[in-house]
């Protein structure tokens, strides 16, 4: 199960930083939606992996629990990575509307444009 959860992880965020990586802004958009959903199962894994273990503690027998503390972490990351989105897209929209080019790199300058003499 470690295993499984592991690679999921590597996986999700190899394919968030191949897409940050591109020139158009909605696949960048899709892979900073991939790192945070890396990041997610990354902090609700760390509190361990049990099936069927209740997130509190009984105090009155030994029985295996679930730290609720990593699923209060990743609600919170859920909620910060929504309104980040929704920020990324409007930046995303204006600059589509503003320039008619999704493309996230500056356009070169022509030889001689930037001399001040």
């Amino acid at each position: 199960m470690e295993l499984l959860v592991a690679s999921a992880v590597g996986i999700l965020t190899a394919a968030g930083v191949y897409l940050i990586l591109r020139r158009r802004s909605f696949p960048v958009i899709l892979g900073l939606s991939l790192l945070t959903y890396a990041v997610n199962v990354f902090l609700f894994a760390t509190g361990r992996l049990a099936t069927g273990a209740p997130p509190i503690l009984n105090k009155y027998e030994e029985v295996a629990y679930t730290d609720p503390l990593p699923q209060a972490l990743v609600l919170t990351a859920i909620v910060i990575s929504f309104g980040m989105t929704a920020v990324v897209v409007m930046i995303a929209l204006g600059a589509y509307l503003s320039s008619l080019d999704d493309r996230t790199a500056m356009p070169a300058e022509p030889d001689g444009a930037g001399d001040d003499a």
